[in-house]
């Protein structure tokens, strides 16, 4: 349903003081678009901020008295929150109401009828507008059901599959089934639920969902690839990325955080791969001194070889050129090669 949310504003104001509409437009950015404080529009005015809010709340007073004068504006706005469970986060809610550029107007009018509160926005959840103060219990309930499982499951899921986890334990909150629409609403509000770009749910802080910086999106890039990736291509997948970079993307950077970060090991000239796939840290030397010790008995030069080339990009010359480092290690008499005794 469609409302000219600006003339049903101007029709409230009608019958006030110029002083006192000069200060709703002003306080609610009616006519410019832009809010003002109370202190800013009392400077202007040569008054105190105590004054200005009494004159705004002198205002509301009269313009609440005529609220039965557009009854279907606010039956709609109850209408469309009793379809989300009575909440809904803020700027989703304006969408919803189709006021995608009259944000202000919806604000104001959401301000004055006392059927509607909103609830600003703090450390956990984002402000959102509910016409029954239940729905921000329930609410809670959800959102706290749902970082419990999401933690236990570390992993991205869809809405579907999370509503259909949370099944039983919505049915312990509600003792009825709920809404799927419903229960999204109440997970938009939760800033430690958030999205990916492609709609799978998750916890802000996972970097699938929230990436900081080049490592991160490096180590995306690498999982997604599933075989080690040279930087300069590493830098090239980062700008291709779905999540918005603050930045352009230079491979001297990307290699320079790869070397410094565990996560990522270098087994080649200039390619990377990821730790936990298996690939142990340091240079050729390492690589071979920790086969030894894991073979616990010397091995053939061909044997060694072979299995560096699993975890090394390199070539085999750069594996016997190592095998002869004296400082690290030695022949035996029947051509086998240990770690040298200290």
């Amino acid at each position: 349903m469609k409302f000219d949310y600006s003339k049903i504003c101007s029709s409230f104001l009608k019958g006030l003081s110029q002083r006192t509409t000069n200060v709703v437009e002003r306080r609610f950015g009616l006519k410019s678009g832009k809010k003002e404080t109370l202190e800013a529009i009392g400077k202007s005015y040569g008054l105190t901020r105590e004054r200005v809010r009494q004159i705004e709340e002198e205002g509301f007073s009269k313009i609440r008295s005529r609220i039965k004068e557009h009854q279907g504006v606010f039956q709609n706005f109850k209408k469309v929150l009793k379809s989300f469970g009575s909440l809904k986060e803020e700027k989703a809610l304006f969408d919803s109401l189709n006021g995608e550029k009259s944000q202000n107007y919806i604000f104001f009018l959401l301000t004055i009828n006392n059927d509607f509160q909103r609830v600003s926005d703090d450390k956990n959840l984002y402000s959102f507008w509910t016409a029954d103060k239940n729905s921000v219990t329930s609410a809670k309930k959800v959102i706290k059901e749902t970082i419990n499982y999401l933690e236990r499951q570390k992993e991205q899921i869809t809405l579907e599959k999370l509503f259909s986890a949370q099944g039983e334990n919505l049915l312990k909150i509600f003792n009825r089934k709920l809404n799927k629409n419903i229960f999204q609403s109440y997970l938009e509000i939760s800033k430690k639920i958030q999205t990916s770009p492609a709609g799978l749910y998750g916890l802000k802080d996972w970097i699938e969902i929230n990436p900081r910086g080049i490592k991160d999106r490096a180590y995306l890039v690498l999982r997604e690839e599933k075989a080690p990736l040279h930087f300069r291509k590493v830098a090239v997948a980062i700008e291709k990325l779905p999540f918005p970079s603050p930045k352009k993307v230079h491979t001297a950077t990307v290699h320079n955080e790869l070397i410094k970060d565990e996560r990522f090991v270098l087994v080649g000239r200039g390619l990377y791969a990821l730790e936990e796939w298996g690939y142990g840290p340091g240079a050729v030397k390492d690589v071979i001194i920790k086969i030894l010790k894991e073979s616990k008995e010397p091995l053939l030069k061909k044997e060694i070889s072979e299995k560096v080339l699993k975890e090394r990009f390199v070539k085999e010359n750069t594996v016997l050129l190592n095998l002869n480092d004296k400082n690290y290690f030695s022949k035996t008499s029947d051509g086998k090669y240990t770690i040298k005794e200290s």
